[in-house]
């Protein structure tokens, strides 16, 4: 399963959500999520991060563990992205 991390936070740039084949991602109000039950490995969302905040979770910074479950309960109550949006911070 892959997460997204820290790195996302305060910038939610949304390049990854275009390449998922299966609509994993999820739009919270600082961040993207990936549904855990949703999300099939592909690793297509992880170049397309121009911050570097998507890892598998085996890969995962010890510091940032705590997205997993951050992730798995916040992408239930976000809905769905699909569509490239404008990013919370200047490109």
């Amino acid at each position: 399963m892959h997460v997204v991390a820290e790195p996302c936070s305060g910038c939610k740039y949304t390049d990854c959500v275009v390449v998922c084949p299966v609509e994993c991602f999820y739009e919270g109000e600082q961040m993207l999520y990936i549904h855990p039950e949703e999300c099939i490995d592909c690793e297509a969302c992880v170049p397309e991060c121009p911050v570097e905040a998507i890892f598998h979770e085996d890969n995962l910074p010890d510091e940032w563990k705590n997205y997993i479950e951050i992730n798995a309960t916040e992408s239930e109550k976000c809905e769905v992205i699909t569509e490239k949006q404008d990013p919370l911070v200047d490109e």
